[in-house]
């Protein structure tokens, strides 16, 4: 297990963000309300042009940028590292571990995730969750897939943005199409 980190406290938060959503940046303002600094991963780093994943690591961490500065966080309290996937979940905390700096906790919604970190030792805690129904990434992209223009309140401004500038909705529909 990590060290803690001197005089720091430091907490992981992992998430695949595809695409983050206000939930996700109430959850780090919620984070970093308890904690120095936060750790995210961008999680099934490899993946996208899917309609679970349509975004590659390097736009979702973007937007993640783009989503913290719309909400006033201070970017230096952040760090961002994708993470690939591995299909062995028991070893999955010690791959995270080669790739981010140290931490004090993990902070994740996500069952397995909590257990595989809490069966290794770690603080695991477990957040609210922020208007779950309304905010959740599948939402988000089953309205992009429909047409409907809702998915634009579902995340900050310059994530929309950033969504139509790349062509991501169109991306997504194509990817879907049978």
């Amino acid at each position: 297990m990590h060290e803690k980190t001197k005089g720091v406290k430091r907490a992981l938060l992992p998430g695949r963000f595809q695409p983050p959503h206000w939930g996700h940046f109430r959850l780090i303002k919620w984070v970093l309300e308890r904690f120095d600094e936060v750790i995210i991963v961008i999680g099934s780093a490899q993946k996208s042009h899917s309609f679970s994943n349509p975004f590659t690591a390097g736009e979702r961490i973007e937007m993640l940028r783009l989503g913290l500065k719309d909400v006033g966080i201070d970017l230096s309290r952040v760090f961002m590292i994708p993470v690939t996937d591995i299909e062995t979940n028991f070893v999955w905390p010690r791959w995270v571990e080669m790739f981010v700096p140290r931490f004090d906790c993990v902070v994740s919604g996500n069952p397995l995730v909590a257990r595989l970190f809490f069966e290794y030792g770690y603080c695991v805690i477990t957040p609210p969750m922020f208007d779950r129904e309304r905010y959740s990434a599948t939402v988000v992209r089953r309205l992009m897939l429909k047409g409907d223009a809702e998915w634009r309140s579902l995340v900050p401004p310059s994530v929309a943005e950033y969504i139509e500038s790349i062509g991501g909705v169109e991306r997504l529909r194509r990817v879907t199409e049978v």
